[in-house]
């Protein structure tokens, strides 16, 4: 063995090994240094603050008046209705992008432990939804409150309003881990997004026609109607589950599926 090759194995041997912490900034520039996520997050905050501000707006003399057969704190989060659709397209991006450009396989070459990838793309994802979707539910409310403000309706930025606005982050990290396990089963993006979009407001919707108390709790428990009670002060839904209850049925789901996708990754080629 020449020396020349001496010296190289023992610099490999001597190069510090990826940890978690490699991971993790990996994960955060790699979600980070590409336009989707950007764009999506920009879309994410318009729809997010500026329908709850427009709905507010078209609504608050309705609400005032004593026609109204809602209450002002179902309309003060309503943009986060739609902001969700953002969230689904960033957590399945995240995981299907780099297995549609091929690059996943170097994510797993320079970290062999694949479930320490997932741990990081979740992490990240996660902690970014739920700053952002915090943040935007902020927004909404100043926005929003400021027309209900003038027609003497206004909502306080505390208890359930509060919750709601933290709430809503969460949901949000919900939904994109959920996105990013769907996106880890299927490696395809458009069959991703789809799953997930059809999953939370298509079938979330259909099977409110089962009859009977097996289509009420059918109803209750899926994945975007479950935590519906957190995002907002005063649900739309009377007969929904209570805002923890709600959240802690959507966490099980998410971690179910998650499990499922972590143990495929594993166990499958990249």
């Amino acid at each position: 063995m020449s020396s020349q090759t001496l010296e190289e194995t023992r610099a490999e041997l001597d190069a510090p090994r990826s940890g978690f912490g490699h991971a993790l900034r990996a994960e955060w520039i790699k979600l980070w240094t590409v336009r989707s996520t950007w764009w999506t997050m920009s879309a994410l905050i318009v729809l997010g603050a500026g329908l709850t501000t427009l709905i507010c707006w078209g609504n608050a003399s309705w609400l005032a008046s004593s026609d109204a057969d809602e209450s002002p704190g179902s309309f003060i989060t309503w943009g986060m209705m739609i902001a969700q659709v953002c969230a689904v397209i960033v957590g399945t991006l995240a995981v299907t992008s780099e297995y549609g450009t091929g690059m996943v396989r170097t994510s797993f070459a320079a970290v062999p432990h694949r479930g320490a990838v997932f741990a990081a793309k979740a992490i990240v994802v996660c902690g970014v939804l739920f700053v952002v979707g915090t943040a935007t539910a902020v927004l909404g409310y100043l926005g929003g409150n400021y027309f209900l403000d003038r027609e003497g309706i206004g909502l306080a930025l505390e208890g359930d309003v509060a919750r709601a606005m933290y709430g809503s982050g969460l949901y949000l990290a919900a939904l994109g881990l959920l996105s990013m396990a769907v996106g880890f089963l299927v490696r395809h993006t458009a069959a991703a997004i789809s799953i997930v979009l059809a999953t939370v407001f298509v079938i979330g919707n259909m099977v409110m026609l089962i009859p009977g108390e097996l289509g009420d709790f059918i109803t209750k428990v899926m994945p975007g109607n479950a935590a519906s009670s957190l995002v907002a002060p005063v649900s739309f839904n009377p007969e929904a589950l209570g805002a923890w209850t709600g959240f802690g049925v959507l966490m099980g789901e998410v971690a179910a599926l998650c499990a499922l996708a972590w143990w495929l990754l594993r166990t499958r080629d990249a």
